[in-house]
């Protein structure tokens, strides 16, 4: 039988600047999220509100003759996408994503790059405009940087908007494993309405094998982990937000399909892209945004008290390790073929039969053990029960009186009484709903 994530599912049924991260934060139970590193002194001193990049960090700089300098090392790293799931990927300064890397518009930056890979790199500055031989594509604007080589890039900031930096060399691997970052420029003048909090978050795919420790180039569109921040869910941190307060969260999208970004609660505005902060009287009031291939989205909004969900609407793209290729077998009385399976393979389990609403309870109960490094197709623990999501899923959570400044996981909403969805019956048949007649 061909390996897949769903055939799995039913058959199963480090670099000195990594330091300076001050505690990457660690995937954890997502209701025990630690808040992040601190934002650099310097960045707290200026005039812009640094941005907090939710289970990633923010990469320090030097002043050198009055040019922030930046170094950023790619190297080989061990990177763990959830509890029970780790691989051999690439990355920059011990991490995937690299570090962000914050400046403000008029800004001069020199960004060291080294290269501790067993290949040539070089590093392409995403929507930044700067001289064509700072560009970073290897062979036509630069050399290759080669194994344990360090290249200088160094050019004047004209912009402000959410940016990104990844290889232009051996892309299709090295985007693969991992090799990306965000590049946020703050302008000048600080934007009005001036945020409160700034969020920012880096989509991408992975083909993670079950059972495998290594992400697999070659796959172009049977994803095994769809992550925010190289997390999938439940280790993905929380937003969190005092009520009332302004939100901004910038999206960026390394991954090799489009996402539509859906966010539950109150609306937000689309105000900013690739091409920096867009004018108010052209801000578009939406739910849902599509953050493309190579783009970059920045969303704002006002904080109104809750648990709000915050995902991709591609519904395999809130899943863990699922799968593809494997018959439908919803409807199918499969307790024959259990019987007859469970001779030659102990603990055969089928399911599917309703839906796999009862993938998560069985793998909780120890059912359904999967292969190694693998995490479960649905995990989560919400205040109700089982919240069966993985993958490009986390919470926005917004309390009343919520301390500035604090990304620390406040648990779950109290929500006030009578506000909750409530059981009024266990009869299927109970009151006298409409319903259309078959073939009406």
């Amino acid at each position: 039988m061909k390996l897949s994530r769903r055939n799995v599912v039913l058959s199963a049924s480090a670099a000195t600047l990594a330091k300076l991260a001050a505690g990457e934060a660690a995937a954890q139970d997502h209701s025990a999220h630690q808040p992040g590193p601190a934002a650099p002194a310097a960045a707290r001193a200026g005039n812009y509100r640094p941005v907090h990049t939710p289970n990633g960090w923010t990469l320090p700089y030097r002043m050198r003759g009055g040019v922030k300098e930046f170094h950023l090392v790619a190297e080989e790293i061990e990177h763990e996408f959830a509890p029970g799931s780790t691989a051999k990927c690439w990355g920059y300064n011990g991490s995937t994503p690299g570090p962000t890397i914050e400046a403000v518009e008029g800004d001069r930056v020199r960004i060291l790059v080294t290269n501790r890979l067993g290949e040539h790199t070089t590093v392409h500055w995403h929507g930044i405009l700067l001289p064509s031989g700072m560009d970073g594509v290897g062979g036509l604007n630069q050399p290759q940087i080669r194994p344990g080589e360090t290249y200088a890039y160094e050019f004047t900031l004209r912009q402000h908007g959410t940016q990104m930096y990844h290889p232009h060399a051996d892309e299709m691997t090295q985007l693969a494993y991992g090799m990306m970052g965000l590049f946020i420029i703050h302008p000048r003048v600080p934007d009005t309405p001036r945020v409160d909090r700034d969020y920012a978050i880096l989509l991408h795919n992975w083909a993670l094998h079950p059972g495998s420790y290594r992400p697999d180039p070659s796959i172009m569109t049977e994803f095994d982990q769809w992550t925010f921040n190289s997390k999938v869910f439940p280790a993905i941190a929380p937003l969190v937000a005092a009520t009332g307060e302004r939100v901004r969260i910038r999206f960026g999208n390394l991954s090799m399909w489009n996402h539509p970004i859906h966010m539950h609660g109150p609306r937000f505005w689309i105000t900013g892209g690739d091409g920096g902060r867009i004018p108010p009287s052209k801000w578009r009031s939406e739910v849902t945004e599509i953050v493309g291939v190579g783009q970059t989205r920045d969303l704002e909004f006002d904080a109104i008290a809750g648990d709000w969900a915050l995902h991709c609407h591609m519904s395999h793209h809130t899943m863990n390790a699922m799968g593809h290729e494997i018959p439908n077998a919803t409807g199918v009385d499969q307790a024959e073929v259990a019987s007859k399976m469970s001779t030659i393979l102990p603990g055969y389990m089928a399911m599917g039969r309703y839906g796999m609403g009862e993938h998560q309870s069985h793998v909780e109960m120890g059912h359904m053990p999967g292969p190694v490094n693998t995490v479960p197709m649905m995990m989560g623990k919400g205040p109700h029960g089982n919240l069966e999501m993985g993958g490009m899923f986390t919470v926005i959570k917004v309390r009343d009186g919520w301390r500035a400044g604090d990304f620390s996981d406040p648990g779950w909403y109290p929500a006030p009484p009578a506000t909750v969805a409530r059981k009024v019956s266990s009869d299927p048949d109970f009151g006298a709903p409409v319903r259309r007649k078959p073939n009406a």
